[in-house]
């Protein structure tokens, strides 16, 4: 039996009140609670990703739930000009 990393993705789940954070504790890893902003940091399986996502919105104490985009951000990005994130041109002579 080898052992296999599954892919995770994480969802930010913003809550009304910090004392319902244990029921998320079905749907993934709860791996950060922000107590002055009120979000939850919740990992899950990335195969899982929509139904979790389904089920935690319709909870009662669960104001919003959004997607991290880790997945998306591309690890090996050395140059950020060539990806198109920074277009800013600097003159030299304009210093």
């Amino acid at each position: 039996m080898a052992f296999e990393i599954k892919a995770r993705q994480a969802l930010i789940v913003y809550v009304n009140n910090l004392r319902s954070i244990r029921q998320l504790r079905r749907y993934g890893v709860v791996e950060y609670v922000s107590k002055k902003m009120r979000y939850v940091v919740l990992y899950t399986d990335q195969a899982d990703i929509k139904q979790a996502h389904q089920s935690v919105s319709q909870l009662k104490f669960v104001k919003k739930v959004l997607y991290s985009n880790w997945p998306l951000v591309d690890p090996n990005m050395s140059d950020l000009k060539t990806a198109g994130i920074y277009n800013q041109e600097i003159d030299k002579d304009d210093r």
